[in-house]
């Protein structure tokens, strides 16, 4: 009989515990490769506790009696989210970084408790610090055999097995061979036999392979080591392997199943092998060690070329915005028409948007679920929307779309926040926001967005310092935003793609103190949220790009803008735009006309392109 609670899958769940000597488990969302959106067979936390967010953990004491016998831990993002999906009954809801998993064992599990973790799922840093936390009292850290959570999940579903593509080197813009040489060179540099490399994207991005295993990110489930020698070994699932794939390969890459990953890393033994710990679970350094192999810890050796896109892929991205641009603009006209009529929901708006997409190009999937936020909803960051969640779009209102799409040309990110209704009444409506208010903050988030597009920085420079510009606007009239300011983005593969990101350098996070490359694609994105009312950002998406100037004293470095749609021109206060700013709003619009208007040639179209060139108007 399926368990169809929470309540009844937590029961369970501790039963299990119990009959394997564990006094606690750890369930984070994670799979075998630290992704961050996973398959649906890796979605162990949803169908324990009903959390849909992307990153989150819950611990589990086996003692239901206990004070504290189960936690959530979530970050700001999801703060409002995790009440809302789950049961306050029976889990605590806990913050990070105020507090973690480890400091909560430290604090709550039982003295010599015996707790348990999937090896497999948690990095080896993690291991490290849960077990330092438990040894304070007097506990201790257990690697289960086999997830407990898959011995009571009785409709689990199996992992994809949809085959591997190619991904052409027309796109990719460098071979395989090419790829794998340069690791084989770093190898040989660092005096090392071989890496494995975990995270799907660097190994689609290494063999120039997609998949469409995990939704959202075009990725097959596998591993590779890669040897020194320039040669490869490429774990996956038999049926996943077309003869299609194995001629891309060549002789130089063994295919193995994946299966058989245990023993291949058990035949390292002797060797140096390089291992990231930021991208590679505790089990991977584990087995390694464990056969005898001298483990260095380096960074994935792909991660740096990845960020760096050449100029095959940087084309691309263009003419994946120039797409995606077309479909975000038919939404923008249909939603003007539609909103204030008050019949449109955020589930329909987001399913619409889809709609157009499809239309454009050769879509393959979103790049993440669509954040559809009307309202109060919008006013968290991170919403993700549901049949039970879905508001109306309500007449002179806020309303946020945070979007993109996956192309074999390249991934695409847009935020576009607009008003909802004509305006035509001014004055304030009694339980609306203050239109006046929205317009000041709307503003000041866009002066944000144009202070980033706008840097011109020196070679060096890291995100961490730029991210000031983004903020100041708000910062002086004592607002803020809760998120980083951009992050990067991948090259037909994840949305989310480090190492380089905007933001700010709290914590030493991972990413900011990476210096920026001409190449790298970031989101440029602040925001404003104002909690149980509206939110507010505005993102496009920017390429790293080298600037010259006569006379210069060293390499200095900008931004081109990627992202072409139009930007709520109606929500714009023009008294606080800076005559540089006021430029930048009309050279950007003219190019969206330029590059987008000419698509919308079609008689269908003539609505939505009369609409443009309103929006496109010189401020």
């Amino acid at each position: 009989m399926l368990m169809n609670t929470h309540e009844a899958r937590l029961d369970a769940l501790r039963q299990e515990l119990k009959s394997r000597g564990l006094d606690g488990f750890v369930i984070p969302i994670s799979d075998e490769h630290m992704s961050e959106y996973v398959g649906a067979y890796a979605q162990r936390l949803a169908w324990l506790t009903g959390f849909g967010g992307s990153a989150g953990t819950a611990v589990v004491l086996t003692d239901a009696s206990l004070p504290s016998a189960a936690a959530m831990f979530v970050d700001g993002r999801y703060t409002l989210q995790v009440r809302e999906q789950v049961n306050g009954q029976f889990y605590a809801y806990e913050s990070v970084p105020q507090t973690s998993p480890a400091r909560w064992l430290g604090e709550n599990a039982p003295k010599g408790a015996k707790i348990g973790y999937d090896a497999w799922l948690h990095g080896s840093k993690w291991v490290e610090a849960a077990s330092a936390a438990l040894a304070a009292r007097g506990a201790t850290l257990v690697a289960v055999e086999g997830n407990p959570i898959d011995a009571i999940w009785q409709d689990q579903p199996e992992p994809s097995p949809a085959p591997a593509e190619v991904h052409d080197d027309a796109f990719a813009g460098e071979s395989s061979k090419a790829k794998r040489a340069a690791v084989s060179e770093w190898l040989t540099a660092q005096g090392l036999d071989a890496t494995v490399i975990s995270a799907l994207d660097s190994i689609a991005w290494l063999l120039n392979l997609r998949g469409t295993d995990v939704e959202r990110t075009p990725v097959a489930l596998s591993y590779v080591v890669a040897h020194a020698d320039g040669t490869a070994d490429l774990y996956i699932a038999e049926e996943k392997v077309t003869p299609e794939l194995r001629h891309h390969l060549g002789n130089a890459v063994t295919v193995r199943p994946r299966a058989d990953f245990v023993a291949g890393l058990k035949a390292l033994g002797g060797k140096r092998v390089a291992v990231d710990p930021d991208n590679a679970v505790a089990a991977i350094f584990e087995t390694l060690k464990g056969a005898g192999a001298t483990v260095a810890e380096h960074r994935d050796p792909t991660i740096l070329p990845k960020a760096v896109k050449n100029p095959v892929e940087q084309q691309g991205q263009r003419a994946a915005q120039a797409i995606d641009g077309v479909a975000v603009t038919r939404f923008l006209h249909w939603l003007a028409v539609e909103g204030p009529k008050g019949e449109v929901t955020e589930m329909s708006a987001a399913a619409k948007l889809l709609e157009f997409r499809q239309r454009c190009g050769d879509l393959r999937d979103l790049s993440f679920d669509t954040i559809s936020g009307a309202g109060p909803n919008a006013a968290s960051p991170h919403y993700r929307v549901s049949e039970e969640s879905s508001l109306t779009l309500e007449p002179e209102s806020v309303y946020l779309v945070d979007s993109g799409g996956q192309y074999p040309c390249g991934t695409t990110d847009i935020t576009r926040t607009v008003w909802i209704g004509t305006m035509e009444h001014l004055g304030e409506q009694p339980g609306k926001p203050s239109l006046h208010e929205v317009k000041d903050r709307f503003t000041r988030v866009l002066k944000g967005t144009i202070a980033i597009d706008r840097a011109v920085f020196p070679k060096g420079t890291n995100g961490s310092q730029l991210d000031t510009l983004a903020r100041q606007f708000l910062w002086s009239v004592g607002l803020d935003y809760a998120h980083g300011t951009g992050h990067g983005v991948g090259s037909f593969l994840s949305v989310h793609e480090g190492p380089q990101r905007i933001a700010k350098a709290a914590g030493g996070q991972a990413g900011t103190m990476q210096e920026l490359l001409p190449g790298m694609i970031l989101s440029d994105e602040p925001g404003y949220y104002k909690a149980g009312e509206y939110g507010i950002r505005i993102e496009n998406l920017v390429l790293v790009e080298k600037r010259a100037f006569e006379g210069s004293d060293g390499e200095y470095l900008g931004f081109e803008t990627l992202t072409l749609a139009p930007i709520e021109r109606r929500l714009v206060d023009t008294a606080l735009l800076s005559a540089e700013e006021t430029a930048w709003w009309n050279a950007y619009h003219a190019r969206v006309l330029q590059v987008i208007g000419p698509q919308l040639s079609a008689p269908e179209d003539a609505a939505t392109l009369a609409w443009l060139k309103v929006q496109c108007a010189p401020l």
